[in-house]
């Protein structure tokens, strides 16, 4: 494995992780594309390839950067989590949400122990990995254009929210005296409203209950298949259960994290051990990029789905998926 493939596939790794359109599907497509030396390096459905390695640790800094964006919320879910366990109840939203994320996850965990690698082996084809990229792509319209009235509604109720927040924003007032100058204080105002934001958001999603929230997190299931993402069939799954996109895109960010960290750290001898022999460096500088492409990702996301659709990663997965296919037939 060289440098060059490294940074690619580790940035790319980051970003695609959180977008809606399957990092193990661009995994497996982009060495396939570009072919070569790439094609050999980079194959996942090989059974000892180094590759598999170097995914460990991309796994592992790809959570890493989401856990850097979440902290705060990872810190109050925890803490809800040991007080739930000492004092024996479930009763705050932290404590509720903390649980639904433990049982949430509990499916996908299993069915990765249990079929990962055949999954890998069997599905980590480029031909069919564009074939699913284009599934994920009908996936995600379908899940925009049957939007179920609840979600729907959810959706309305929050942007009236959002327009009364702006509304009383734009209107004078104090700056924090622990800011520094305008720049900071308006730094500051708006990272507490970011904070208030989420407590609002878990607030709700702490409505929807332990149930509800296991059928979404079942959904993750797909991921398995390389070119079905995880977050999108995860969104689709909570607005299909009458989750605003917003908070649906929350929910699947929350779940998405143990998973992948799971994933990797179960895996963490493949990177000590004849696999990552030779390729410490390269992986070394993979993750680092991949960290930084998550916690971009993240970042721009949670704005994004306060306004906008799943729609256009819909549109580039069809056509990326359908471009693969033909391309791939005829090389």
């Amino acid at each position: 494995m060289t440098y060059p493939e490294a940074i690619v596939v580790g940035f790319i790794q980051g970003v695609t992780e959180l977008f809606p359109v399957s990092s193990l599907g661009h995994n497996v497509l982009i060495p396939a594309l570009i072919g070569g030396s790439w094609a050999a390096d980079l194959n996942v459905a090989k059974p000892e390839s180094p590759y598999l390695a170097f995914i460990v640790g991309l796994h592992v800094a790809t959570a890493i950067g989401i856990m850097i964006y979440f902290w705060r919320d990872w810190v109050r879910i925890i803490g809800g989590f040991f007080t739930s366990i000492i004092r024996r109840e479930v009763r705050t939203t932290d404590q509720k949400l903390a649980w639904m994320l433990i049982i949430a996850t509990i499916p996908v965990g299993l069915a990765g122990l249990l079929f990962e690698h055949e999954f890998r082996v069997l599905f980590g084809k480029p031909i069919r990995a564009a074939i699913f990229l284009i599934i994920n792509g009908l996936i995600l319209y379908a899940g925009e254009r049957y939007r179920t009235r609840k979600s729907l509604q959810a959706d309305a109720e929050q942007a009236r929210q959002r327009a009364a927040e702006q509304s009383a924003a734009s209107r004078p007032r104090p700056v924090p005296a622990h800011a520094a100058g305008h720049a900071g204080g308006q730094a500051v105002a708006t990272r507490e409203e970011e904070i208030v934001h989420a407590q609002q958001a878990d607030e709700r999603l702490a409505m929807i209950g332990v149930a509800q929230a296991t059928l979404i997190g079942a959904a993750q299931i797909l991921a398995l298949l390389a070119g079905i993402s995880r977050d999108g069939v995860t969104m689709v799954a909570g607005m299909f259960r009458g989750l605003s996109r917003e908070d649906a895109a929350r929910f699947a960010f929350l779940l998405a994290t143990p998973v992948i960290l799971a994933a990797g750290v179960l895996k963490v001898g493949d990177l000590t051990g004849p696999l990552g022999d030779g390729i410490h460096g390269q992986i070394l500088v993979g993750s680092l990029l991949s960290g930084i492409g998550a916690y971009l990702s993240v970042r721009f996301l949670v704005r994004y789905f306060q306004t906008r659709t799943l729609t256009p990663f819909a549109v580039y997965c069809v056509l990326f998926g359908l471009g693969s296919v033909i391309y791939l037939q005829l090389k």
